[in-house]
């Protein structure tokens, strides 16, 4: 029986990618699967013809040989390697690239091409968090922290194996780090037991970091805070993490700020708001009051005759400064019409006197009042 064409098999047109390659490939591989069709027997052979025409066809030159010369590119010794697809080894590198494809990056980090060596572990991205008063937020500051890591050990320059020694390939998984195991007709891979993914072993480790190539350490570091920074803001010092395992790539250190709460102003973006208590004198006359600025200076606000309490008035650009850019905020200044405590008997005969003269002086309490009596009124009725 002649073989079908690859292309015909795969469902793909001769000029198809190898994205398209292999979306057709998984899509056949899905639909095929002897599992998924045990009351289809041809299943298996149809299943094995599309893994055969996918080993040929992702390999560019075994994919330009036939293009050229067909399936008689293959047969009789013209360097194609042999009958594609006849062996179980061919199905799992088939299969294998389609198994990466479903499951993303295995443990971390996809096998190299050629079967080359492991990378060394990067180091870990360490968190550390930073209280900051409000004012140093407004002015931004240098600070020195000091940050609990692992540092590169600097007996073996991070290599983790003694005397100048090098590590050698781990002979279980070649240096790739992990290791395959096939499953019936899929491959399953996991980290090498031998190097626990290092892809080396180190036969004579180092007696200070016991073949780790890092040591524990405390690291004294000066951190800039930009001016503007609130609560939840990230700054990234690359490189300033977790040394990698084995001389691996340093992680990175990450600040998060938190803004203390202060005992006048409260914060909401680059706006900041302050209550201030005015005597009743005061609001009902009006007049003149000095207010507290973030920069440690005074402010001084006009307050209008009659005013009630929750009025609000607005210093511009006595806010917080934008972490980006040169806006500035604005300050809110709340009104909060104080009560007095502690009258006096002539300050009693006083205010009772003037309440005897001021009741058509209070509009919110006319108002209110009227209400009422419409409201008792309407529930008579």
């Amino acid at each position: 029986m002649a073989k079908r064409d690859y292309y015909e098999v795969l469902g793909v047109s001769k000029g198809a990618s190898a994205d398209e390659l292999k979306k057709a490939y998984r899509k056949k591989a899905k639909e095929l699967h002897p599992d998924r069709n045990k009351d289809k027997p041809e299943a298996e052979a149809q299943f094995k013809e599309a893994n055969e025409a996918y080993e040929i066809l992702k390999d560019a030159e075994k994919k330009a040989a036939y293009d050229r010369f067909g399936h008689a590119a293959f047969e009789g010794g013209m360097g194609g390697g042999g009958r594609p697809g006849g062996g179980q080894g061919d199905f799992s590198s088939a299969f294998s690239d389609v198994f990466d494809d479903l499951f993303g990056d295995f443990m971390g980090q996809r096998g190299q091409a050629g079967g080359g060596r492991r990378r060394a572990a990067r180091g870990a991205d360490l968190r550390y968090n930073l209280r900051v008063t409000l004012e140093e937020a407004f002015t931004g500051l240098q600070k020195s922290i000091t940050v609990p890591t692992s540092v590169q050990c600097g007996s073996c320059d991070g290599s983790g194996a003694e005397g100048g020694s090098e590590p050698t390939t781990c002979p279980t998984c070649s240096g790739m780090g992990k290791v395959r195991a096939q499953q019936g007709f899929f491959t399953v891979e996991r980290t090498c037991p031998t190097c626990s993914g290092m892809g080396q072993i180190v036969k004579n480790p180092c007696t200070t970091c016991r073949g780790a190539g890092r040591v524990e350490k405390e690291r004294s570091l000066s951190v800039n805070i930009p001016k503007g920074v609130e609560t939840g803001t990230r700054i990234r010092l690359a490189g300033e993490g977790e040394a990698g395992m084995r001389g691996g790539p340093t992680g990175d250190l990450y600040i998060f700020i938190e803004v203390k709460e202060h005992d006048l102003f409260e914060r909401d973006g680059p706006n900041l708001f302050c209550r201030v208590p005015v005597s009743m004198s005061t609001a009902a006359l009006g007049g003149n009051i000095e207010v507290p600025t973030i920069d440690g200076g005074r402010g001084r606000v006009s307050i209008p005759s009659g005013s009630q309490s929750g009025r609000q008035m607005r210093l511009r650009g006595k806010g917080m400064p934008a972490l980006r850019g040169n806006a500035v905020g604005d300050m809110i200044i709340e009104l909060a019409v104080e009560t007095p405590v502690n009258l006096t008997s002539k300050q009693k005969e006083l205010l009772r006197e003037f309440e005897d003269l001021s009741s058509e002086n209070n509009p919110e309490s006319s108002t209110f009042f009227s209400s009422v009596k419409s409201f008792w009124d309407s529930m008579k009725g």
